[in-house]
C-alpha cells in the first residue's frame, strides 16, 4: 500500500484518475504543522504552501508537480528524492496565449481596448503604428490599421512540448518556424543556444518557452535585445527573469520592438511598476496554463505515475538536478 500525499482541498472528482487498489490517500491541510509520512506526494499547485509543508512531510520518494516549470521546487527539494513535472498538460493552453498574444498585438488590440475604454473612434487617419512607415500606412485609399500574422517568421526560444503545440497552431497561418533549443536536435531541425544571437535577426516574433535556469535567467538583456529587428514582438510565456525587465522597459521606451507578457521580473507585478506603462507592451498575470481543463490533464498525468510507481515502471516526466 502506497501513501499518496495529496491537498486538503482537492475535489473528488479529480481523484477519479487515481489508481483504485493499492493507494492510501492521504488529505494534507493548508498550514500543516505536524508530520505526516507519504511516499508519493503530490506538491500543491500554491507554491510557498508547498515549501512551508516540506519540513513536515516524511518518508517522500517521489514528488510530483502538476507545474510544467520547477525551478521553484529545487532549491528545497531533498536530495534522492525523485522529482517529476507537469511537462505537457500545459501545451494547449499555453500554446493557445501564445498564439492569442501574437494575434492581439499585431491586431493592435491593446490599442483598440483602450480607445472603446475610453469610447474613442480611432480608425481611418487618427490610427498609426510606430512600426510601419508612412508608405506601408497608405495602400491606395484605405489606411493599414493592423497587422497580419501571415508569413511571418517566429522563433521559438525553448523548443519543448509547448513550443511543439504552439508551431501547430502556427502553421494554420502559414507562419515560418524557426526552433531553439539548449541543444541542437537535426531531426527536428532545432537550433541550439548558441546559434541563437545569429537567428534573431530573422524573426518578426520571438517566443519564450525556456525553464528557468542557471544558464537561462538574464539570457535576453540589453545586448540580446538589440538583436531584434525593428516592430519585432518579444513574447514570454515562460519564466520573467529570464529577460532583464530594466532593458527591456529600456528598448521598449525607444520604440525599437514590442512585447507581450504573462510573466514578469518581479513577479507580482507592483502597483505602479513602471512595466506597467511602458510602451507597445501587453501584459497579463501569469494565467496561461490555467484554464479549466487544466486540472483535468494534470491529474491524469499523476494518476497514471502513480500507477507506473505501483508498478515499479519507470515514471514520467522526471526531472534532473539541474532542472532539466
Amino acid at each position: 500500500m502506497v501513501r499518496v500525499g495529496v491537498q486538503a482541498d482537492v475535489p473528488e472528482g479529480l481523484l477519479e484518475f487515481f489508481p483504485k487498489d493499492g493507494v492510501e490517500l492521504v488529505r494534507i491541510p493548508k498550514g500543516l504543522q505536524e508530520k505526516v509520512e507519504v511516499e508519493f506526494w503530490v506538491l500543491p499547485f500554491n507554491r510557498p504552501e508547498a515549501e512551508a509543508q516540506m519540513p513536515f512531510v516524511e518518508g517522500v520518494k517521489v514528488m510530483q508537480s502538476g507545474l510544467a516549470g520547477i525551478d521553484w521546487v529545487l532549491p528545497w527539494k531533498r536530495e534522492g528524492v525523485t522529482l517529476c513535472d507537469g511537462r505537457g498538460i500545459h501545451d494547449v493552453s499555453t500554446s493557445e496565449w501564445v498564439l492569442t498574444a501574437i494575434l492581439a498585438s499585431l491586431k493592435w488590440l491593446p490599442v483598440y481596448g483602450k480607445a472603446q475604454a475610453e469610447a474613442k473612434w480611432v480608425g481611418d487617419w487618427k490610427m498609426r503604428s510606430p512600426f510601419l512607415s508612412e508608405e506601408t500606412h497608405t495602400r491606395g485609399r484605405y489606411r493599414v490599421l493592423n497587422e497580419e500574422l501571415w508569413s511571418k517568421t517566429v522563433l521559438i526560444v525553448g523548443y519543448g512540448s509547448i513550443g511543439a503545440a504552439t508551431e501547430r497552431r502556427l502553421k494554420a497561418f502559414d507562419a515560418k518556424v524557426i526552433r531553439v533549443a539548449r541543444s541542437a536536435r537535426t531531426e527536428q531541425e532545432v537550433h541550439a543556444f548558441t546559434e541563437l544571437d545569429d537567428l534573431l535577426p530573422q524573426a518578426d516574433v520571438v517566443v519564450l518557452l525556456l525553464p528557468l535556469t542557471a544558464e537561462t535567467t538574464g539570457m535576453f538583456g540589453r545586448e540580446r535585445l538589440e538583436k531584434l529587428k525593428f516592430g519585432a514582438l518579444l513574447v514570454n510565456a515562460a519564466r520573467g527573469p529570464i529577460v532583464v525587465t530594466e532593458d527591456l522597459m529600456a528598448v521598449l521606451a525607444e520604440g525599437k520592438i514590442r512585447a507581450a507578457l504573462d510573466v514578469t521580473d518581479p513577479e507580482p507585478l507592483p502597483e505602479g511598476h513602471p512595466l506597467w506603462s511602458a510602451p507597445n507592451c501587453l501584459i497579463t498575470p501569469h494565467i496561461a496554463g490555467l484554464t479549466p481543463n487544466f486540472m483535468e490533464r494534470a491529474y491524469a498525468l499523476i494518476g497514471k505515475n502513480i500507477e507506473r510507481y505501483l508498478k515499479g515502471e519507470p515514471l514520467e516526466n522526471t526531472v534532473g538536478e539541474a532542472g532539466y
